[in-house]
C-alpha cells in the first residue's frame, strides 16, 4: 500500500490573521475533547497568524445539533453591528453508538453548517470530529495514547485563517 502524508499541503502563501475576527462556536458534549481542539485552533490562529486574541469571540453549545442554529444567530447578530465575522469554525464531537442516533446528528449538522455557511455568505470551517470510538475522538485532539495523535483544531485553525483572509479579498474584489 502506498503511503502518504495526512492533511493539507500547506500554502504558499503567508496569511496575517491581525485584521480578522473570528467566532468558534463548540458544543459541551465531550467537553474535554472540545476544549483540546478549541484551544488547538486558537493558539494556532494567534500564535502563527497574528490573530488578535480579543478578536476570537469563543460561544458554547450544548451539543452539535444546536451548531448550526447558533452559528446563524452570532453571524446575524454580528452583521447588525460594526464587527462582522470574517470566519466561523463550528467544533464539536460525535462519538457513535449502539443507535441511529449518530447518523442523524451527523448527516443534520453537516448540512446545517454548509446552509449557513452558503447563505451566510461567511466561511464556516466545520469542526466537527464523527468518530466510531473514543479513542478516535481523542487522538483526533490531540489527547489519545497513538503516536498517530494529532490536534485537529490545529488545522482548523489554520483553515479559518486562510478562508477569512480569501474571502474578504474575493469579496473586496482583489483576488
Amino acid at each position: 500500500m502506498t503511503s502518504f502524508t495526512k492533511g493539507v499541503v500547506p500554502s504558499n502563501e503567508k496569511y496575517d490573521g491581525s485584521s480578522l475576527r473570528v467566532l468558534i462556536v463548540h458544543t459541551r458534549w465531550n467537553y474535554e475533547i472540545v476544549e483540546a481542539l478549541v484551544r488547538g485552533a486558537t493558539e494556532t490562529m494567534t500564535s502563527e497568524y497574528n490573530v488578535k486574541a480579543e478578536n476570537i469571540s469563543v460561544q458554547s453549545v450544548s451539543g452539535s445539533y444546536e451548531l448550526p442554529f447558533a452559528a446563524q444567530s452570532l453571524i446575524k447578530a454580528s452583521k447588525m453591528g460594526t464587527q462582522w465575522f470574517n470566519v466561523v469554525i463550528c467544533i464539536g464531537v460525535l462519538i457513535k453508538g449502539s443507535t441511529m442516533h449518530f447518523e442523524y446528528i451527523a448527516e443534520a449538522v453537516s448540512q446545517g453548517i454548509m446552509k449557513v455557511s452558503l447563505d451566510s455568505g461567511v466561511p464556516i470551517v466545520f469542526g466537527v470530529l464523527t468518530c466510531l470510538d473514543d479513542e478516535q475522538a481523542l487522538e483526533r485532539a490531540g489527547l489519545g495514547n497513538k503516536e498517530s495523535k494529532h490536534n485537529h483544531g490545529i488545522d482548523w485553525g489554520r483553515c479559518a485563517v486562510e478562508m477569512g483572509v480569501k474571502n474578504h479579498k474575493w469579496m473586496s474584489g482583489t483576488i
